[in-house]
Order: structure tokens, then sequence, then C-alpha cells
């Protein structure tokens, strides 16, 4: 519980610049179609699921499941092949090196192919190969100090059968590569800002490329899942690859800065105790109690407690010395009943973790007004606590009929991505956000000050 905080502080409000991002034009080549003979084959029919599990999950073993079928010379895929060799040669956006996927060499070998069936065959599998190499080196985690608190969301390059298999699978092929559809929307994005030269100075472009690299580890898949990003203070409800819903949030304060972390979101406790952290008790707590006597206590729900259990021993308030506490000489654990003063609200979604983190509930709503919201401990306080849990419910949480701290199990349990993106696409735009954590200053001053990620 040392983590958590409550106390409040401002800072000036989160400027918010946006800027138009221009067309990418005569970036991807138009597709030539590729030998007479392949517009004769039928078209190859998606790759049953069971395939992969197969022993092994190469590139091969994907084109025996087709029985050699063609996946990106074929009239079907369109210009898809062109659009992943552009893509390929822009991948130091990425922090990669074009070199590694021979972008030159699939460039003669897709020329070779037009006129030549069986160079198209050779052509086609080894542009899957320069495919599944780039997709597993983006799908790794970026190493830039995330807390995973479940590792089964810690990002993991797929299999090469597996990301091939998510590409045939896509309604189009074209598509799905130009918009880096292994990737998470927002990820595809902000590196179109770049590809397009989408920013309006040099600083503009750091950002772009810091947050491009924050953005690898937010998930590809088409599950539900919360994104919290604290350097815009909102939160974010994903179905299907899309934000359906998003609130305003409250997040740390720039002195206990809401950690970047994945975790799942696995209950809810209704109308919960608040555990105040002993530092805080005798910074907040104990001046007022010398200053308005122990009925403060009674006031607004506090109890003294022997311990961190669920069922401790209630300590008369007359036995401490307050003074001590105030001086930082005695420590104390003190808990808030559920109620109308209680800093968790009515309810709380926890996903269990080291550092005390979690979304809840918060009765302060003149809060949520302010345009910089840095006023907690590190957890995150809810704009509309009721709401997200009727997403991830679905149903309502009635937490005036439950008894305290009443734990409402998540039968499935939703991903958390808590996140610090101070580059975020808006409607076309790029609106960019105040680095209230200085953690952009930091990454740039590590990589020498020049802030270029794609170098590294």
């Amino acid at each position: 519980m040392s983590n958590l905080r409550n106390a409040c502080t401002g800072l000036a409000p989160v400027h918010v610049y946006s800027k138009a991002l221009s067309v990418v034009a005569g970036l991807v080549l138009a597709a030539t179609p590729i030998a007479s003979a392949e517009a004769k084959k039928p078209a190859p029919q998606p790759v049953a699921a069971a395939a992969v599990r197969l022993p092994s999950q190469s590139v091969a073993d994907f084109y025996r499941a087709r029985s050699g079928a063609p996946l990106w010379l074929t009239p079907k895929s369109g210009d898809a092949a062109q659009q992943l060799l552009t893509v390929l040669a822009n991948a130091r956006i990425d922090g990669l090196d074009p070199d590694k996927y021979h972008v030159s060499a699939l460039h003669e070998a897709v020329a070779r192919a037009r006129s030549d069936p069986k160079a198209a065959q050779v052509a086609d599998q080894q542009l899957s190969e320069a495919f599944a190499a780039y997709v597993s080196d983006l799908r790794k985690d970026p190493g830039i100090g995330i807390i995973y608190v479940e590792p089964q969301l810690k990002p993991r390059a797929p299999s090469p059968f597996a990301a091939l298999l998510d590409a045939a699978n896509a309604p189009s092929l074209a598509v799905y590569v130009g918009q880096i559809g292994w990737m998470h929307p927002v990820y595809g994005e902000l590196r179109q800002a770049l590809l397009s030269h989408g920013y309006a100075s040099d600083h503009e472009r750091e950002l772009l490329t810091l947050n491009l690299e924050r953005a690898r580890v937010l998930p590809a898949g088409r599950n539900r899942y919360v994104v919290v990003n604290a350097a815009q203070q909102r939160l974010f409800m994903y179905e299907n690859r899309q934000a359906v819903d998003s609130m305003r949030v409250v997040v740390g304060k720039p002195k206990y800065p809401t950690p970047l972390m994945t975790a799942l979101i696995r209950f809810a406790a209704l109308n919960p105790y608040w555990y105040v952290p002993p530092d805080l008790a005798a910074k907040r707590i104990a001046p007022n109690v010398l200053k308005r006597g122990l009925g403060y206590l009674d006031e607004l729900g506090y109890q003294v407690m022997s311990d961190w259990v669920d069922n401790p021993n209630i300590i008369d308030p007359k036995t401490i010395d307050w003074k001590a506490v105030a001086d930082g000489k005695t420590e104390v654990l003190i808990r808030q009943l559920p109620g109308p003063h209680n800093s968790m609200g009515r309810m709380k979604f926890m996903f269990p973790n080291s550092e005390g983190v979690y979304l809840h509930d918060n009765p302060e709503r003149e809060l949520f007004e302010q345009a910089a919201r840095l006023y907690s401990g590190g957890c995150v306080r809810l704009e509309d606590a009721a709401r997200l849990g009727r997403w991830m419910f679905g149903r309502e949480l009635d937490w005036e009929s439950a008894t305290t701290e009443q734990r409402v199990p998540l039968n499935d349990p939703v991903p958390v991505y808590i996140t610090y993106l101070t580059a975020m696409p808006d409607g076309g735009t790029i609106a960019y956000y105040d680095d209230v954590y200085g953690r952009d200053a930091a990454r740039i001053a590590s990589l020498g000050g020049g802030g270029d990620v794609a170098s590294r």
C-alpha cells in the first residue's frame, strides 16, 4: 500500500496541438498482373485454424497447408506485394534495418515473376519470409520499462505460420498490410504520420517516434480490453480493434506518476474501504485530528487498525499520540469506511499488482472538470465507474445492495494497458500532450539528446 496517495496538486493545463496529416502520394506502385496462369487458379481458401497446431510453424508449413497456393502474387491480392515492399523499405521508421528484409532482392524477384510462373512461386515465398520476419521484429517487447503483471500480456513474436495465417484471413490483404494490421491501430496511424511527414517540427517528429515505440505494446487482437493513456488522462474501452467508449480519468500527480503497466482486471470491489498510506495519515489526517478533535475521524469514517488484514482489531483513537503521528514519530494504520466521503467512491476494479495501482470511483467530481487531472497517488480515478462496470460485466453493479468490500469476480478477466502516449491520432490529425511525467525528456536524453529512436 505504500504507493497509494491522495494528496492533490495541479499543473498547467494539457496543451493539445493538432497537425493535419498529409496524404502519401506515389509511395505504393500499381500492381502488375502476375502470369496469366495464376489468374486461372482457384482463389485459395482461408487456412483452417486447426492448421496452427502443426508440429512446425514455418513459412514452408504455411504453403503446404495451402497446397502451394500463392498469397501475394494473385489478382485477388491487389497491390499487397507492392504495399509490403513499401512498408519494408521504410522499416527504419520502426527502428528496424530495411536491409534485413532484402528489399532490393525482393523487387527483383517480383519483377521476374511478371513473366515467369515458376519465378512467381519463389517470389511469393520470399515475400512471405520477409513479411514474417518483419512482423516478428515489430511484435517484440520494446524494453521501455513496462510492468507486465501478467506474463501472457507481454508482446510476443508470432510464428511465421501464425503471422501469415492472419494475413491470409484478412478481408483485404492490401489494406491489412498498408494499415499495419498486425499491430494496434494507434501504431499504424502514428507510423503513417511519420511516413507522410505529418509533423510541424523536428521535436514533433521525435515525439511521434517515441510514441510509436510505446504503441508497440498495445494489443493487436479483436478482444475486449481497456487502455488508459496517462498523458491524455483518458480511458478507452476497445472491442474489435475499435474504441467503443471513453471517459476522463484522474491520474497520478508528477510526484507519484501512474506507472506503465499491463494486467488483467479480475474483479470489482463494491463499497470498498480506503486504506490510508501511513505517510498520508501523518500529513493529512493527524493534523486535522489535532485541530478538530477525534470527532473528525467519526465524521469521515476513519478507523485506526491493528494491521492490514481483512478482520483487523480496531484501536481506540484515544490511545494514539496524534502529535507524534503528525511529527512522523509514530505510524498508524487507518482505513476509511464505505460511504459518501470514501476516497474510493462506490467501486474499484482490481488487477492485483505490487504497485498498489487500480481503477476506482471518485466522489470529488470537480476534479474531472480540470484540464490537467493530475491529483492521485498513482491510481486511476474514473469519471464514470458505473459505466465502465456495465461494459465489463454486461450488467449494473448494484453497490446499494452490496455488503462492505463485496468482491464481484469477472468471469472473463479484461486486460488493461496503462500507457503514456504524448502523441495520439485524433480524427486524421495528431494531438500532442504535455510530457507531465518527464518521460519524453528522459528518453530523448538517454538517446544522447537527439531523440532518434529509429537509429537505436
